[in-house]
C-alpha cells in the first residue's frame, strides 16, 4: 500500500494518491492530469477512483479530464449533481481498492455534499482519514461558501458541520492521521495550521472546532465569527467543477503559444486583452514591463491573486515569463483557478520587446529607510499599507492608511489618479502588484517600498500595535 500527500504551496492544497495491489485512487486532484497518470504508470497501477470530497471553490479540479483518460469512476458524496457522469456514494459505503477499502463518510457543513474518506487496511485498521474541508488542521471548514438564498443559511451549514465533526469524525480512533484538503494560506478556513497533517487525538486537544465541551450554539458562533468575504472567483470555480470544461490539454496548448514582439504589441493595445507580467520582483523592477501590464509574480501566491484580482474569469490574457522553461507552468497555474483564455506569451521575453525599440513602463522604488525618512519629513503625499486588515491591525506605521490588495477592485474609486502614492506590504510582493494596477489605471506617480514592512521594522519608524480591550473587574 502507498499513500502520498501531494502539496501545492501556491493554493495551499493537498491532493492524495493511494495505491494498493495495482489499483490507485486520487483524492481532490488539481486540474492537470499528467502527474497522476505518471504516478500510476510508475507503480504499474490502474487509476480506479477519483474522489472529490466536495465541489471546490478555490481551484478547478481535474476529475473530468482524468476520468476521460483513465476510465476511472468519479465519486462524490450524497446530494452531489454535475453535468458529467458521477457516482454518488452513500454514507458508510465501501470502495474496494486492491487489498484495502476506502470508506465514504458523509460530513456536510462546509458544503452539503462534503464527504471524508477513511482508509481501511487489509488488517481492518484505520490509519488515515482524508477529511476534505470538513476538518482542517487547526480549524473546521468555513460554512458560508454553499449558502443558498431562501433554503440554507450559514448557520444551518455550521450546525451540520458541528454534527459531522462530533458524530462522524470525533468517533474515529485518536491515532488516525488526519489528511485535509487545505492548509494555512487557503481561504477555505480562517485559523489553519501550517502543518499539513496531524493525529485526530492531537487535534482534539488543540483545534477549537473539536472542543469537547462546546455546545452547538457556541460552535456556530465561533466558526462563523470573523469570516471575511471569499475571493470573487470562488463561485466561478464551483460552477466549473460541476461542468464539463475545455480540455486541460487544449488550454495549455493555446496558453503556451509563442507571440512575436510586434504581434504582442498589437494585442497588448487591445482593450479586451490583459498583459500579466509573471517575472521576479527584481527583474520586473529593474527591466520594466510592457505599458499597461499587471504584475503578478509567479513566485508569490500566483493563482489565488489571479483569481482575486482579475474579475472576469473569461478574460483574454497574454503574459511575460522570466524564461521559456516556465511557460508551461504559467499556463497550468492560470488554468488551476479557471482562467482558460490565456492566448500565449511574449517570445524572447522583455529583452525581445526592448530590442524592437518598444517603450517600457517602470515602477519607482525606495528602501524602507527612505520611506520612513520621507514620511517623518512630511514629503510623502499618500502612503498606503497593502496588507490584510488583520496584519495592519496587529502592527503598522503611524500615519499610514490600510488599503488591502484583496479589495483593490472594489476600493479603487477612492484613489485619486492625480496624487502620488507610496505603497508597502509585508515583503514587497503585494505592493508591487498593487503599484502595477495603479499604474495601469492612470496613476502616474506610484512608488513601491522594497521588502516592505520587513525592512521598515528595522528602522526607527513609529509603530502602532493593536491592544486587545480588557475589562476591569
Amino acid at each position: 500500500m502507498k499513500v502520498e500527500q501531494l502539496y501545492t504551496g501556491c493554493l495551499a492544497e493537498m491532493a492524495y494518491y493511494i495505491e494498493s495491489n495495482g489499483e490507485a485512487a486520487i483524492i481532490d486532484p488539481l486540474r492537470e492530469t499528467d502527474p497522476y497518470i505518471r504516478m500510476a504508470e510508475a507503480d504499474n497501477a490502474q487509476i480506479k477512483y477519483i474522489f472529490l470530497t466536495h465541489f471546490h471553490a478555490d481551484f478547478v479540479s481535474g476529475q473530468y479530464d482524468l476520468a476521460q483518460k483513465t476510465g476511472a469512476k468519479i465519486i462524490f458524496g450524497p446530494s452531489a449533481t454535475a453535468e458529467y457522469d458521477i457516482y454518488v456514494g452513500t454514507d458508510g459505503e465501501l470502495f474496494p481498492l486492491g487489498d484495502i477499502n476506502l470508506k465514504l463518510l458523509h460530513t456536510p457543513g462546509h458544503t452539503m455534499e462534503s464527504s471524508s474518506i477513511v482508509l481501511i487496511d487489509k488488517d481492518g485498521n484505520t490509519p488515515y482519514l482524508f477529511s476534505g474541508d470538513a476538518l482542517l488542521i487547526g480549524d473546521g471548514g468555513r460554512p458560508d461558501l454553499a449558502v443558498k438564498s431562501g433554503s440554507i443559511t450559514e448557520a444551518d451549514l455550521a450546525g451540520f458541520l458541528f454534527d459531522s465533526l462530533r458524530n462522524k469524525i470525533m468517533t474515529l480512533p485518536d491515532d488516525i492521521i488526519v489528511y485535509p484538503n487545505h492548509g494555512a494560506g487557503s481561504a477555505c478556513g480562517k485559523n489553519m495550521s501550517s502543518e499539513t497533517f496531524d493525529t485526530l487525538g492531537n487535534q482534539k486537544k488543540t483545534n477549537y472546532a473539536l472542543r469537547a465541551d462546546m455546545t452547538k450554539e457556541e460552535f456556530i458562533k465561533e466558526v462563523t465569527t470573523g469570516l471575511k468575504a471569499p475571493p470573487q472567483y470562488f463561485p466561478n470555480n464551483v460552477r466549473m467543477n460541476k461542468s464539463i470544461n475545455t480540455s486541460i490539454d487544449e488550454v495549455i496548448h493555446r496558453g503556451t503559444t509563442p507571440i512575436d514582439a510586434a504581434t504582442f504589441k498589437e494585442m497588448s493595445d487591445q482593450k479586451d486583452i490583459l498583459v500579466v507580467d509573471t517575472r521576479s520582483k527584481e527583474t520586473y523592477t529593474e527591466e520594466g514591463t510592457v505599458p499597461g501590464a499587471w504584475y503578478i509574480g509567479l513566485d508569490g501566491s500566483f493563482a489565488p491573486w489571479v483569481g482575486s484580482l482579475i474579475t472576469n474569469i473569461d478574460q483574454k490574457i497574454i503574459f511575460i515569463a522570466e524564461d521559456e522553461t516556465r511557460v508551461n507552468e504559467i499556463a497550468i497555474r492560470f488554468s488551476r483557478v479557471g482562467y482558460d483564455n490565456t492566448l500565449g506569451y511574449l517570445f524572447g521575453g522583455i529583452k525581445n520587446w526592448i530590442d524592437h525599440g518598444y517603450e517600457v513602463d517602470k515602477i519607482g522604488s525606495i528602501s524602507g529607510h527612505e520611506f520612513v525618512e520621507r514620511l517623518a519629513a512630511g514629503t510623502m503625499e499618500k502612503p498606503l499599507d497593502l496588507r490584510k486588515e488583520s496584519e495592519y491591525l496587529s502592527e503598522h506605521v503611524v500615519g499610514v492608511e490600510n488599503f488591502p490588495l484583496d479589495f483593490i477592485n472594489s476600493n479603487f474609486a477612492e484613489i485619486d489618479t492625480e496624487k502620488e502614492y507610496f505603497l508597502h506590504c509585508a515583503t514587497g510582493y503585494r505592493s508591487l502588484v498593487a503599484a502595477s494596477i495603479f499604474k495601469a489605471n492612470g496613476v502616474e506617480n506610484v512608488t513601491d517600498v522594497r521588502n516592505g514592512f520587513v525592512d521598515i521594522k528595522e528602522t526607527n519608524a513609529p509603530l502602532t500595535e493593536y491592544v486587545c480591550p480588557t475589562t476591569l473587574l
